[in-house]
């Protein structure tokens, strides 16, 4: 179907394609495969590398794709194999990211796919640090190149992109890290994955779906510092409550290697931030990057892009797509990926420089929203409070008033080896009287106390409706419907005991919580404290009529058994081992409110 005819009959663009009409044919004919190629690094070590280019002697740009993720999984004869799969097949694969080798390659692009060193057939031994840098190069100098070489391929392929950027390869022209992962740290690091301290399964599980090269060995004596840390790992209540865990544990090491570096030390460091905020500026290279509002759910890929987008002084594009994971074996909007390489790579007009610089994907209309700046400049930040009877309302508290002493709410949470009841708080408001659109991320700024030293704050922002009752006092009329239809739209997280806050760093719907261990602390029981929970970025529409629903709880669950998941992507957090009393107060000294990012004009 054409761009005229979408527009003409009032289909929308889907949310994993690009709201752009770029498109090229193809130009060559035939593809040549070499499988296996030997690239030897700058000690040594080979790694082992296919290359897919177009039947002619004409020198082409190519394209790289280079990650973690055994490269005999990737290109055309895997995707022969395995047509591209939606997020809710339940053969959908992850780790097939490297792009669509036969599209790449009939418009005149060498496709380069790789693993770094002890990943697949690369030789192991010494340190992988500048293994992209050298690949880059050795192709620069390879017969069917003529010198521009982009990156291309999503996730972990992103992260590499990154990495690599960093180090600015003389003939590395851009790049398009879509789902780059964190930017704080190498090739992710803590923070912009396990928000607000607390630690998911998500790395587990993908290690639990057999996508990582991995070995195993019998357990070791360890370092006296980790084997310190180690020790304290093993006597943690709620690690010994998931069984998985302990095992993996027991193993110190030898199972999951970088799980295990996370479970004995799940914490920042202010070293790493200072180090990636220092090198930001190092990347010079022309950079598309950009999630899809699934990324919430594991929130690397989403946090990272965004970091990254600010971060970066060099020419820039962002794009947000839709709630569901892109098609694996990856082919999603390669024609942007086209519009992009042709313009850098092949010095095309393809009007790059036509539009916004920022795209993204509105849930709730189900189009294409632009902005010059990401969140949007003109988004206006828009408290709505928390208040009895499960009311969010925009009216804020009245000082020396009937406010003055609104009673708190509470709910107890049982730890999951006693129930697989998830009690929460939910907060509504009224039936809104015009769209509404939110575009960025939101905060939730929650005053309540606890009765153990910790706990999580899980906190989930719902679309709920449409709503045409009217609640009166006559029978029937009193409570909101309980057949509301409820869409989940983002969530937040904070480990209690890191609510210290470094305002130095915070941005508005991004406050800022060091992570590290010497700023967590433990809270006293019975004290109320105040949290900033950062509710992930999305783009939602609210419908006149629906209401905005903020949800407050502790507690997910595995959705499959033996600690697994029936969605690969959405991992659970380690929860408290101890029944825990939560009150959360709203009122005058005690202000619980919802900060929202507002678009006036909504989808207008």
């Amino acid at each position: 179907m054409t761009e005229v005819s979408r527009t003409k009959f009032g289909l929308p663009k889907a949310g994993d394609a690009a709201p752009f009409g770029y498109s090229r044919p193809p130009s060559h004919e035939g593809l040549i495969a070499e499988k296996d190629v030997r690239v030897e690094m700058r000690d040594g070590v080979a790694l082992s590398v296919d290359i897919y280019r177009p039947d002619t002697d004409e020198k082409l740009p190519v394209l790289l794709a280079f990650a973690i993720y055994n490269k005999d999984v990737q290109g055309p004869d895997a995707a022969a194999d395995l047509p591209p799969q939606p997020a809710w097949s339940s053969l959908w694969a992850g780790l097939l990211e490297a792009g669509d080798t036969r599209f790449f390659v009939s418009r005149g692009y060498v496709h380069v796919i790789g693993c770094p060193r002890g990943i697949g057939k690369s030789e192991g031994g010494g340190d992988r640090w500048w293994d992209s840098y050298d690949l880059i190069e050795w192709i620069a100098e390879q017969p069917w190149c003529d010198g521009n070489i982009g990156m291309v391929g999503i996730s972990g392929f992103g992260a590499e992109q990154m990495h690599v950027a960093k180090q600015q390869p003389p003939h590395l022209k851009a790049i398009f890290p879509f789902d780059p992962r964190g930017a704080y740290g190498p090739f992710g690091g803590f923070r912009d994955e396990y928000c607000g301290g607390m630690i998911h399964l998500f790395r587990y599980l993908i290690g639990h779906f057999s996508a990582f090269h991995q070995n195993r060995g019998q357990p070791k004596e360890l370092p006296p510092e980790r084997e310190a840390l180690w020790k304290q790992a093993m006597d943690n209540p709620d690690y010994r409550m998931y069984p998985q865990l302990l095992n993996l544990l027991t193993q110190k090491g030898e199972h999951m290697p970088a799980f295990f570096d996370l479970l004995i030390n799940p914490y920042d460091s202010a070293e790493t931030v200072e180090k990636a905020e220092s090198e930001f500026e190092k990347i010079q290279v022309p950079t598309y990057t950009g999630s899809g509002w699934y990324g919430y759910t594991y929130k690397t890929h989403l946090n990272g892009c965004q970091t990254w987008y600010r971060k970066i002084d060099a020419p820039k594009r962002l794009m947000f797509t839709g709630p569901a994971h892109l098609e694996r074996p990856f082919k999603s909007f390669h024609n942007e990926i086209l519009r992009w390489h042709d313009h850098w790579l092949k010095g095309l007009d393809t009007g790059l420089d036509d539009g916004a610089p920022v795209n993204y994907w509105i849930m709730g209309a189900n189009k294409w929203g632009e902005a010059a700046d990401w969140p949007p400049p003109n988004a206006e930040w828009t408290s709505l409070y928390l208040n009895g009877w499960e009311r969010l309302r925009v009216e804020p508290f009245v000082e020396t008033s009937a406010d003055d002493n609104i009673p708190p709410d509470t709910f107890v949470q049982m730890p999951p080896t006693q129930t697989n009841n998830i009690q929460r708080l939910r907060y509504v408001s009224e039936p809104l009287g015009d769209d509404l659109l939110i575009a960025g991320p939101s905060v939730l700024t929650l005053y309540a106390s606890i009765d153990q030293e910790d706990t999580n704050w899980i906190v989930i922002l719902k679309d709920l409706g449409p709503d045409v009752s009217v609640q009166t006092v006559r029978e029937g009329e009193r409570d909101i419907p309980e057949d509301l239809h409820a869409r989940e739209v983002s969530r937040g997280w904070l480990k209690a005991s890191h609510r210290a806050i470094d305002a130095s760093r915070s941005l508005p719907g991004r406050p800022w919580h060091p992570l590290t261990r010497e700023a967590q602390e433990p809270v006293p029981p019975g004290e109320v404290c105040e949290y900033q929970i950062e509710i992930l970025a999305t783009a939602n529409l609210f419908r006149k009529g629906h209401r905005i629903c903020v949800e407050i709880t502790s507690l997910d669950l595995p959705t499959g058994v033996a600690g697994a998941t029936n969605a690969e992507y959405v991992p659970y957090h380690i929860c408290s081992s101890r029944t825990t009393v939560h009150t959360v107060h709203h009122d005058t000294q005690h202000p619980s409110h919802l900060l929202l990012p507002i678009v006036p004009g909504g989808e207008d």
